[in-house]
């Protein structure tokens, strides 16, 4: 008798015919996995985490606090014995009474543990508790750490709270409801599923480990992402410019231009028409310029904050005022661009060059004495593994900052989104903001060397000075009208730290605007959604927490509050300029050629 005879089509058969073809594709994931992991580019130990001698002297710091004060010691371990072993007797009594439930719990509420069997089954229950208060006995286990200065004791608390992070039971199989019922639910499709999308995400990755958290198949740039009307008008090896064409009969005269970050493409502000800035500027009556940067590659090695500035902000304001036939212009930088774009001016003010009228700043780092949660990274240990890489490679690869600026919201951009890949078989949503974060450029070795030292390290600009172009600029060169707008609860450039920038640069007229959310929602905030709400205070005397707490604050998006203040910087109106001419033909339709160019490393 036959297998073939034997299989009469019930569900026991055709359980089995599904297991039999789950297996197979086990064993040919597996190989494809095997294949993927051997072809995986050594990462330097210095890259993946702080010099061991932070926890050495850590350790040793702990050690010294236990021979001289054992007390101390001894009731912060005591505290936890009890509360373990009180959790362990509560659980046990319950279930002696014949309940299958869980005991009472008083943790606090946590987003990794949402489904209600973390609080009614006992046993899911007993791990969550056990977990929390184990995380609860480190965190004050490295509070109480003695002889750590400031940034180290923000360094322990860091990267004690990854590894915490790490081993939630959340983040595996077994101990996880949500995978475990969805594994039963689809006969275990789910852990084929994410099986797949693991493989598929090591083999995209040259067999790194890079959770994709969009479909990226939902979006094309410059077919349902950076769809506003423009043309190219100039092109050089570090950026194509693009100007927008106008939506409105009359324009303002002095026309904006915006330097985006080249750690990320410049259609964060041209994502789609509804939360589009570049479009809602342009529907407001300007003429606007947007610099779309080159993705770069080895050969851009040598390429330094010099080359950026000259041949980068400095061209492109020149060109632009060439094209509209303007003596000033405003402009804006984002971020790293806003960094740059402050020496830029200050370099400017040193040549008495007053093609700049007014300046905006988005979430830009100018002093970075107090640069917040980023500055965990910024420390010898990380600065030296980024030199080695970037004399080898001659860039700064795109994954590493992705990796970096993950795992600053690690349980929201790492293991959640692996958890539901992974474990859980899902596809990624198809989410526009999400497919550009993983949208990165590579940054040029030197360049990314002289930022890293000296701006972040040193804090040059804002103390001895910076050299630019053959000149020392300092944050109190900067003499144009400037606003500032900053993000509450941004952890790549601390509010505080931009507060504190704006106000040491020397213009005479300067405002702070801080926004509620984060680095990117708090920016791309467009009215309609009517989101997070704003702050503003014309006091730059006082400290930050005097500023926010004297502060107006307003509802909704900051963007009209913006326009309100460049409409005034702007002069009269004029009849709409078209882009393209004799003089500037168009080299292409935005968002032209660099933003989906793949370079070589």
């Amino acid at each position: 008798m036959t297998t073939n005879e034997l299989n009469d089509g019930s569900p026991g058969d055709q359980n089995h015919e599904k297991l039999e073809a789950n297996l197979s594709r086990v064993e040919d994931l597996t190989q494809r996995l095997l294949a993927a992991m051997s072809h995986r580019r050594e990462t330097r130990q210095s890259l993946q985490g702080p010099a061991p001698e932070l926890y050495t002297k850590a350790a040793g710091a702990y050690l010294t606090e236990m021979m001289n004060n054992p007390g101390k010691v001894f009731e912060q371990q005591i505290a936890f014995w009890g509360k373990t072993v009180k959790h362990y007797v509560e659980a046990q009594h319950v279930l002696a009474q014949g309940k299958i439930a869980a005991p009472a719990d008083p943790t606090p509420a946590d987003r990794r543990f949402v489904n209600p069997l973390w609080e009614t089954h006992p046993y899911f229950n007993f791990v969550k508790q056990q977990y929390l208060l184990n995380a609860a006995a480190i965190r004050d286990a490295t509070a109480a750490v003695e002889g750590l200065d400031d940034k180290e004791r923000k360094r322990l608390d860091f990267f004690s709270g990854q590894i915490v992070d790490m081993l939630s039971p959340a983040n595996f199989l077994g101990t996880n409801p949500d995978a475990l019922t969805r594994a039963v639910e689809t006969e275990g499709q789910s852990l084929i599923d994410g099986l797949e999308n693991l493989v598929a995400d090591l083999e995209a990755n040259h067999g790194d480990l890079v959770v994709t958290l969009a479909d990226r198949k939902a979006f094309r740039v410059g077919e349902n992402l950076a769809t506003t009307k423009g043309e190219v008008l100039f092109r050089n090896r570090l950026f194509e410019l693009i100007q927008y064409a106008p939506t409105t009969a009359e324009v303002h005269k002095t026309p904006l231009l915006i330097f985006p970050p080249w750690i990320n493409k410049f259609y964060i502000l041209d994502l789609k028409e509804q939360n589009s800035l570049v479009k809602w500027i342009v529907d407001q009556g300007y003429t606007l310029f947007v610099v779309s940067w080159v993705n770069p590659g080895s050969a851009y090695r040598d390429t330094g904050i010099d080359d950026y500035v000259q041949d980068g902000f400095l061209r492109a304001m020149s060109e632009v005022k060439a094209i509209c036939d303007v003596k000033k212009i405003n402009v804006v930088g984002y971020c790293i661009a806003g960094t740059t774009l402050s020496l830029t001016l200050a370099l400017m003010a040193k040549r008495s060059d007053a093609s700049v009228n007014a300046a905006t700043l988005f979430t830009a780092l100018t002093d970075f004495a107090d640069p917040g949660e980023v500055g965990v990274f910024l420390n010898d240990d990380f600065l030296d593994g980024i030199v080695a890489e970037v004399a080898e490679t001659g860039v700064m690869r795109s994954y590493f900052m992705s990796r970096t600026f993950s795992y600053l919201r690690s349980n929201d951009l790492v293991y959640g989104p692996a958890i539901k890949s992974y474990m859980m078989g899902q596809a990624p949503p198809a989410f526009d903001l999400l497919y550009w974060n993983g949208d990165g450029a590579n940054l040029p070795g030197k360049m990314v060397v002289e930022y890293l030292r000296g701006l972040c390290q040193n804090n040059e600009f804002a103390g001895q000075g910076f050299t630019v172009a053959g000149e020392v600029v300092q944050i109190g060169d900067v003499d144009v009208p400037v606003f500032s707008v900053a993000c509450e609860t941004d952890h790549i450039a601390n509010w505080p730290a931009c507060y504190a920038g704006l106000q040491q640069m020397g213009s005479a007229e300067k405002t702070f605007l801080l926004s509620g959310s984060g680095h990117i929602a708090g920016i791309i905030n467009p009215p309609a959604k009517n989101k997070y709400g704003h702050w503003t205070n014309p006091d730059l005397g006082l400290t930050n927490a005097e500023w926010l707490a004297g502060a107006d604050q307003h509802d909704g998006s900051w963007w009209p509050t913006w326009e309100r203040w460049l409409h005034g910087k702007s002069g009269k109106m004029i009849p709409a300029r078209m882009p393209g001419d004799a003089t500037y033909p168009s080299l292409g339709a935005a968002p032209g050629i660099y933003v989906t160019a793949k370079p070589d490393v």
